[in-house]
């Protein structure tokens, strides 16, 4: 019996609807599917994501370890195999991608060291330097053709806001988006042309396993990739672990060690805030998140 986390289908069904649901109803089969012709055991618990469904793994030819990731195929994963290799031949660290079948998006994984994310490093700054040196990593590769664009995510961002920031109660909200669209606006024509992982936060970055030549490193996983300026990832280490007097101390640290124009990571930074402001103002959220606003307020320089 494959076991699909509650969680897993509760938010397959909230962000894909009827195709999240039928996805959802489908992974037993699927699971079962890709154990058999991969030739792979069960090796412990389901895991999941918000939309990955994944299972610790054992090749039976060889007694490798790994992990059979289950996804649905859409813009923001269908890039996710392609730059795992790109990563993986520049020698980035990120994990080893050991199988793919183009139709489903399933994916055989390197198995890393799920019991240690870099969440659960105590002192938030130790991790914040982490993170950045394995971003500095990353975003030295220029994208492969075929990627998902921040270009065009970037255009449609700035034709949606003047319309959707109506959306929001609050009038000091309103102007704050605003604001943010307008950083954004000041660089939307250089929109930069490195491999970005969009979504590096600390839960997202787990110890390697000594087994694979891993001892004492961290690698980075789950890449939702497109091709853009490397000031679009530093959103995720604001956010995430969230502390108010941090946010301009993990800014300059993460645009110092990438070697970035602090303005240009402010405005693609704000243009993060943009985008989920828009996600959440099309499924009828009429506030911004409290710690997105904050991050806004500190890099545009309010109190």
């Amino acid at each position: 019996m494959i076991d699909v986390p509650d969680d897993l289908v509760v938010n397959l069904r909230d962000h894909s609807g009827a195709a999240g649901r039928a996805f959802a109803d489908a992974l037993p089969g699927l699971a079962g599917r890709f154990l058999e012709e991969w030739g792979l055991r069960l090796d412990g618990a389901s895991m999941s994501g918000m939309c990955a469904l994944v299972l610790p793994v054992v090749r039976e030819a060889d007694g490798r370890r790994a992990a059979l990731k289950l996804q649905m195929v859409d813009a923001e994963t269908a890039g996710e195999p392609v730059a795992l290799r790109v990563w993986g031949a520049a020698g980035a660290r990120v994990v080893g991608l050991l199988g793919h079948d183009v139709a489903t998006g399933a994916m055989l994984l390197e198995r890393l060291d799920e019991r240690r994310p870099l969440t659960g490093v105590a002192d938030a700054r130790v991790a914040v330097r982490v993170l950045a040196e394995l971003l500095a990593q990353l975003v030295r590769v220029p994208a492969p053709s075929g990627m998902r664009r921040l270009e065009d995510a970037a255009v449609r961002m700035l034709e949606e806001a003047p319309v959707a920031v109506a959306g929001l109660t609050d009038v000091d909200e309103r102007r704050l988006l605003l604001d943010c669209a307008a950083a954004v606006r000041e660089v939307v024509g250089e929109t930069g042309d490195r491999l970005l992982h969009w979504d590096l936060h600390y839960d997202n970055i787990l110890a390697g396993r000594a087994e694979e030549g891993r001892a004492g490193e961290w690698v980075a996983l789950d890449p939702k990739p497109l091709c853009g300026d490397p000031g679009f990832e530093l959103f995720p280490a604001l956010d995430n672990r969230f502390e108010a007097s941090e946010v301009l101390w993990r800014f300059d640290l993460l645009s110092g060690v990438l070697g970035l124009d602090r303005e240009r990571a402010r405005a693609w930074t704000l243009g993060r805030v943009l985008q989920n402001a828009l996600w959440g103002i099309r499924r009828g959220t009429p506030r911004l998140w409290p710690l997105h606003a904050e991050i806004a307020r500190q890099l545009l320089g309010r109190d």
